[in-house]
């Protein structure tokens, strides 16, 4: 992670100077299980390494807890678990994305991140319609086609329910 760090640094860096139109087709890339998924770059603060998580009882079971990030207390989320992954062990590739949901700081653990990369309009396709009523459904905003590869694109401000949201909101340490 530590090697590719700065990469990722210097795209999001890049993407503050440039326009809307731009970033709406940007995307933070990253992989959960054999999964590839993105998230438009526009709600990607930061990425860190994955550090020392306090546990928080009566949480969801995928909020792993919450960190200190210079002073500032920051609820995590594990995504492998919102989208019912079994649980592994992190390794050295597992990071933490600080993303922005509804004007509030969350940390997801993803497997890895792989890369910021643009994705036109034209090849991004309407989310899939499941016929069992999926949880997934409602945060899947669409299908980006790069190459021969397809992402899975998220609503980061659908990932959490508006319930979970709140407790999340009123975590105090």
């Amino acid at each position: 992670m530590t090697e590719n760090k700065a990469q990722f640094e210097a795209d999001i860096m890049m993407v503050d100077d440039d326009d809307d139109d731009t970033m709406a087709n940007r995307y933070l890339s990253f992989r959960i299980e054999n999964e590839d998924y993105g998230i438009p770059i526009q709600n990607v603060i930061e990425i860190i390494e994955l550090q020392k998580i306090i546990e928080i009882p009566d949480m969801p079971d995928f909020v792993k807890g919450v960190i200190n990030l210079r002073g500032r207390v920051i609820p995590i989320m594990d995504l492998r678990l919102r989208f019912h992954f079994v649980e592994k062990e992190h390794d050295d590739r597992t990071c933490i994305v600080i993303v922005n949901i509804n004007d509030s700081r969350i940390g997801l653990i993803v497997d890895r991140v792989e890369e910021v990369l643009e994705i036109s309009a034209n090849n991004v396709e309407p989310p899939p319609k499941f016929k069992n009523k999926s949880n997934a459904e409602q945060y899947i905003s669409g299908l980006g086609k790069t190459g021969d590869s397809i992402k899975i694109i998220l609503d980061v401000g659908k990932i959490i329910s508006e319930d979970n949201m709140e407790e999340i909101k009123n975590i105090e340490l």
